[in-house]
């Protein structure tokens, strides 16, 4: 089958495999439409998870499944499918523990494009299928649902890790897709006030349609003294960090309230270590928490967030900015997220010619 991969740290490109294997739990799947993720760009080309050889890439699909396993009772071949970007095993001890995202191992959970070949690809694995994958809800167009896979989940998780809650003033830095969800998930939440850190006008504009109050461009001066300057000194109260550089941190730290959260979704591609300031931290007695955390995958996840869209809570069209129809603009979708033009947001290749 035709693959678009990962051939070694800087280098991307088209080769030829095997289709996968189906195990007696799990699913082959042919996708609809699929999205580059700018952590394919941090594997690829800052070799942020060490060297991979002719890994296929991707890790955000739609798909119809093809073929499932002996013991699959949910799914059958022909149904359209959302895919979680993060497909736990769920019966390992980890699962069971609450932290499936890291089912046998430090962020196992990931699997596409990490473990084992990812969806850009003309069929992709899907292990556990009945505890990952989710049925398209009737109505949900297939390509905006692509956004269901990995941004609405990591961006909402971020709201979770930061622990929101009625009336807080929260900060979200960084607001491509994953961001502008946590902005969305800030205000579901119940934000009374949303600042949100950006420099790219469509990002900016689209931040504001979900929510956002402010917003802060980095361009202008440190993010802290901005937002220090803006709420008189006070702070805010949660923050989710989903974008910047481990140097990010300091900045954050300086501006949270004491008993605080600081709720991180950003996938650091770089830097030996994250530098906290001692005295912002209260001389490490603050009570300002940092958690850090890859987003739960899953069928249940899936399903409900999917309802948000369906029952018109959650509106998903502002992301998609650049939709491109057939599997060979892969590498030009990819090269998108690497670049990231002025007006980028989000694309999507459409690979289900009856999708077009």
């Amino acid at each position: 089958m035709k693959a678009f991969a990962m051939l070694g740290i800087g280098k991307a490109g088209w080769i030829e495999k095997d289709r996968p294997l189906c195990g007696p739990m799990d699913a082959i799947v042919r996708p609809l439409a699929v999205a580059p993720c700018t952590s394919d760009v941090h594997t690829v080309w800052e070799g942020a998870i060490g060297e991979r050889k002719d890994m296929i890439l991707g890790h955000e699909a739609t798909g119809e499944v093809v073929e499932v396993g002996s013991m699959v009772k949910d799914f059958k071949p022909g149904d359209r499918v959302l895919v979680p970007a993060i497909t736990p095993d769920w019966n390992s001890l980890e699962a069971q523990a609450g932290y499936s995202m890291h089912s046998n191992g430090m962020l196992a959970g990931w699997k596409f494009s990490n473990f084992k070949d990812g969806v850009f690809a003309e069929y992709f694995h899907a292990n556990d299928a009945d505890g990952n994958l989710a049925l398209i809800p009737e109505g949900l167009d297939p390509v905006d649902a692509v956004i269901l896979s990995d941004m609405v989940p990591t961006g909402f998780h971020g709201v979770e890790l930061a622990d929101v809650k009625f009336g807080d003033e929260v900060l979200v830095i960084g607001i491509g897709p994953v961001g502008l969800m946590a902005v969305a998930g800030a205000a579901l939440a119940g934000a009374s006030y949303v600042y949100a850190v950006g420099s790219r006008k469509v990002c900016a504009d689209a931040a504001r349609k979900y929510g956002a109050n402010e917003i802060i461009d980095y361009h202008n001066g440190p993010i802290a003294e901005q937002v220090m300057k803006l709420t008189k000194g006070r702070g805010v109260d949660r923050i989710v960090i989903a974008g910047g550089t481990v140097d990010t941190f300091a900045e954050a730290v300086t501006v949270l309230k004491p008993g605080g959260t600081i709720g991180n979704v950003n996938y650091l591609g770089s830097g030996e270590t994250i530098n906290i300031p001692r005295v912002e931290w209260g001389v490490g007695m603050g009570h300002k928490t940092i958690r850090g955390g890859l987003m739960p995958g899953g069928r249940l996840r899936m399903e409900k967030l999917a309802k948000l869209v369906t029952s018109g809570r959650l509106n998903l069209s502002h992301l998609v900015t650049h939709r491109f129809n057939g599997f060979d603009h892969m590498e030009e979708s990819l090269n998108l997220m690497k670049d990231k033009p002025r007006d980028l947001i989000k694309p999507v290749v459409v690979i289900d010619d009856k999708l077009y």
